[in-house]
């Protein structure tokens, strides 16, 4: 295989790679991930928001049902005990037994009748709560899949010139000899993605130092040829 060639090659693969690593960087980076990293948040926040409230209006119905249907029994009681004491016919003591079983179921009687009353209002402010909070929660809803959905917009437009770039580089790699594509690729991970440097007017295109005369000779006999400053391949 032709040293230079492959060398060349090196710096299109380069380029290509370097490509590829914006576009993974834009696909990251997207002002909109962060807008929806807080629509989703928010969403969330609003969703346990509903579901307690929700819940505890269903703890506030059953027990105003439990409410409403014992104070139907006490009042059919106390109906049922004042006919009986209205009707007489009984003895000094059962009737004062009788009175105070009176008093006491419309004492019962009233003591459930505030009840239901205060839990009606209750339950009316967590309805008036709950709705509220539904709509909250449905506009999150709402914001969080416009965002999405312009994200996904975004992926799938970087995503197809990723596609084109990976073919590219796969056409790249098959004409570059094994041992210069490992060097390639260890620098890369120490270079900041950039293992190769063209020569031009003595310059390294890596580091982008200046390199004497002899220092270019002394690297044109490396194999690879490598910068004497930074040590990325250099394409002669």
């Amino acid at each position: 295989m032709d040293d230079f060639r492959s060398l060349a090659d090196l710096l299109d693969l380069q380029e290509v790679d370097l490509q590829i690593d914006r576009l993974l960087q834009d696909r990251q980076s997207l002002p909109e991930l962060e807008e929806y990293r807080k629509a989703h948040q928010t969403a969330e926040v609003a969703a346990t928001a509903l579901a307690t409230a929700e819940q505890e209006l269903r703890g506030t119905s059953l027990e105003l049902d439990k409410t409403e249907g014992e104070l139907e029994m006490t009042t059919g009681r106390l109906d049922a005990e004042q006919n009986r004491l209205y009707a007489g016919g009984m003895s000094a003591r059962d009737a004062d037994y009788l009175r105070r079983e009176v008093e006491m179921l419309d004492r019962k009687r009233r003591e459930a009748e505030d009840r239901v009353l205060e839990l009606m209002e209750e339950r009316e402010q967590q309805e008036g709560r709950v709705e509220r909070l539904r709509a909250e929660s449905e506009d999150a809803v709402t914001v969080k899949n416009a965002l999405e959905s312009v994200i996904k917009e975004a992926w799938k437009g970087i995503d197809g010139r990723l596609a084109i770039k990976e073919v590219r580089k796969a056409e790249i790699v098959p004409v570059i000899d094994e041992e210069l594509l490992e060097l390639y690729e260890r620098l890369r991970e120490t270079k900041e993605g950039v293992a190769v440097g063209a020569l031009t007017d003595n310059m390294c295109g890596g580091c982008h130092l200046k390199l004497t005369a002899a220092e270019v000779l002394d690297a044109k006999r490396s194999d690879p040829p490598r910068c004497i400053h930074c040590r990325r391949i250099l394409v002669v």
